[in-house]
């Protein structure tokens, strides 16, 4: 098997380095991190590399998730084996500007203190290529709007578990309107549903991680 191709199949079981005990057949044996590193070493093309290798493993992932052939578990180990691999490529990729598919602005809403699922949309999302400004939990209106000020060109996403905090995002729609910002926005959580989504003029809605990829795609024209 080729190495890129390697690569691909070791994020594909979510296998992040020898020292990891999953999936246990994989057990002591190379993952994404020692081939990554072997990759370097052989001066592979890193655009192969992250391309061919390490997004290509997530879009299976992502694929397998949508048929109801991975979980979220399967998910997470995944997500981590391509993080580790992509933290080994980040000094490498002299234009990480021109790698990348584009910026998404992540954060649960302000009240909300969960983060799995926001974590775990935004591991798929630089699994699938884009660069990630994680906000983390309890994100403020204000803040979401300071960042996108920032970056005019980006997505941004929010997130919420409960019902009560979930009003807030109609305050960020809200905001950015007020303030002629252009950015795309998409929203997903438990509570959360496309006719909220419709109610407080969001771009987008997505019901689960996998399906935020293809959504953010779709938003920004990719």
């Amino acid at each position: 098997m080729a190495l890129l191709d390697e690569i691909k199949d070791l994020v594909v079981r979510g296998h992040i380095n020898i020292q990891s005990k999953y999936p246990p057949d994989l057990a002591q044996k190379p993952g994404v991190e020692e081939k990554v590193k072997e990759a370097l070493d052989q001066k592979l093309d890193i655009g192969d590399i992250l391309r061919k290798g390490l997004i290509g493993g997530m879009e299976v992932v992502g694929d397998r998730f949508s048929k109801g052939e991975y979980f979220v578990p399967e998910m997470l180990f995944s997500a981590k084996a391509m993080k580790a691999g992509l933290e080994l490529l980040r000094p490498h990729m002299v234009d990480q500007e021109a790698m990348t598919l584009g910026k998404v602005i992540l954060g649960t809403i302000q009240g909300d203190m969960h983060d799995i699922g926001k974590n775990l949309v935004g591991m798929m999302l630089e699994g699938a290529g884009f660069e990630v400004i994680d906000l983390g939990i309890n994100t403020a209106p204000e803040k979401f709007l300071e960042v996108a000020q920032q970056h005019t060109k980006a997505l941004v996403g929010m997130s919420a578990l409960l019902t009560i905090t979930m009003e807030k995002m109609r305050d960020v729609v809200q905001l950015f309107k007020s303030n002629g910002l252009k950015n795309k926005i998409i929203i997903g959580g438990a509570p959360v549903t496309q006719e909220f989504s419709d109610q407080i003029g969001a771009h987008g809605y997505a019901p689960d991680a996998s399906q935020a990829v293809h959504k953010a795609k779709e938003l920004l024209g990719i």
